[in-house]
């Protein structure tokens, strides 16, 4: 394999932020990029657009909400929408997987939770699960394999501004750690903590009260490699650049280099 560039972005609403992510396309030129949250139907989805950048893509969406993307120009092969674990679809557009470039590549967008005693809470959990089950069925640890985009889950406390804040809310609640301990238990590493050990670092700051200028962020979207792919791991970036100017998407990229 090549060295690929594999980067992930929720970028919420792809009208209304589609002139940044060409923009940033044609300054970074990841080989593959995984959305989140476009909020578009598939027929809605701007593939032309891209192909004139030179991406392939795949889009599973349904429209005002959620919706995923993988672009690629290394190839983009073997589309799966959402689980392939024989039980009922996903009511949401959360997953779609393919391969780029000899990697299996799947763009996520695990639901939010909302309270910790709400029902989606509890489909999050189960959406977790669903993950683990899909891996544990169609994929052995040695592929190449990268799982990436907006999990909505702080791996650990280094992972927020203050953990006194997230108090008895979601994506810092133990049991959401645990279902994601559990995906990763499968044989995924979470390559940006290998490089960067420290805290304060963040992809996501709330548009409210100036949380991206007081620093007062989560990082809650990431990569998580196999191992085989996380050996050959040299490079990991969150562009906040891209989180400043006019009209931003409330996260910022992040992106993986792998040799």
């Amino acid at each position: 394999m090549r060295a690929v560039l594999i980067a992930t972005w929720n970028v919420n609403s792809l009208n209304a932020r589609m002139p940044r992510v060409t923009e940033w396309l044609s300054a970074m030129e990841p080989d593959v990029l995984c959305l989140q949250e476009t909020k578009l139907a598939d027929d809605k989805f701007p593939s032309l657009e891209f192909g004139a950048l030179g991406y392939e893509s795949v889009h599973h969406g349904e429209g005002r909400w959620n919706g995923v993307a993988i672009l690629s120009r290394v190839g983009l092969e073997d589309v799966v929408a959402g689980f392939d674990d024989g039980a009922d679809p996903d009511p949401d557009a959360r997953i779609v997987w393919a391969t780029c470039g000899g990697v299996r590549v799947a763009s996520v967008y695990v639901p939010n939770g909302r309270e910790l005693d709400h029902d989606h809470y509890h489909y999050k959990l189960d959406w977790l699960g669903r993950l683990r089950t899909h891996l544990d069925q169609h994929h052995e640890p040695t592929e190449d394999l990268v799982v990436l985009g907006d999990w909505n889950i702080a791996p650990t406390d280094l992972d927020v501004w203050d953990p006194a804040a997230f108090e008895g809310s979601t994506h810092v609640s133990e049991p959401e750690r645990q279902a994601l301990a559990n995906v990763c238990e499968w044989g995924l590493v979470d390559t940006l903590r290998n490089h960067y050990p420290q805290p304060g670092i963040y992809s996501y700051w709330d548009y409210r009260n100036g949380d991206f200028h007081k620093r007062r962020g989560m990082r809650i979207d990431y990569l998580l490699s196999s191992q085989s792919l996380a050996e050959r791991s040299t490079m990991d970036l969150i562009d906040r650049n891209a989180r400043k100017g006019t009209k931003p998407s409330d996260h910022a990229p992040v992106l993986g280099r792998f040799t």
